[in-house]
């Protein structure tokens, strides 16, 4: 079985920064492109940010500049740190990965079970 766990979300006054983490475990072989999603209040789940296993990135045009993803491969795990925060940065952000669990296995997707980020005075 493969679990995501997310940490480091939490209240944050605007300007201010979070830095998420999120560490995969279980039966896992090699983790390919790993990310970050958000649901804002009263929104659709979006794509906030991707690196990919030979560590290019991706990122939405509103966070461009304020966030960066990294990876560490040896740890399985993943991180946002997120500057400058907005208001409009308020929403469950949730951690994406794929994961091949065994050698010559395919590639799966999971998803961890989200963290709070609220950006308010």
């Amino acid at each position: 079985q493969v679990s995501l766990v997310e940490s480091g979300g939490g209240l944050v006054q605007p300007g201010g920064s979070l830095r998420l983490s999120c560490a995969a475990s279980g039966s896992i072989f090699r983790t390919g492109a790993m990310g970050w999603y958000r649901r804002r209040p009263g929104k659709q789940r979006e794509l906030v940010a991707t690196i990919f296993i030979d560590f290019t990135t991706h990122y939405v045009q509103s966070v461009k500049g304020r966030f960066t993803i990294s990876r560490d491969n040896d740890k399985k795990a993943v991180y946002l740190q997120m500057n400058n925060l907005k208001p409009e940065d308020t929403a469950v952000y949730y951690c994406n990965a794929d994961i091949v669990r065994e050698e010559g296995g395919h590639s799966a997707n999971f998803w961890g079970q989200g963290t709070q980020v609220t950006v308010s005075s």
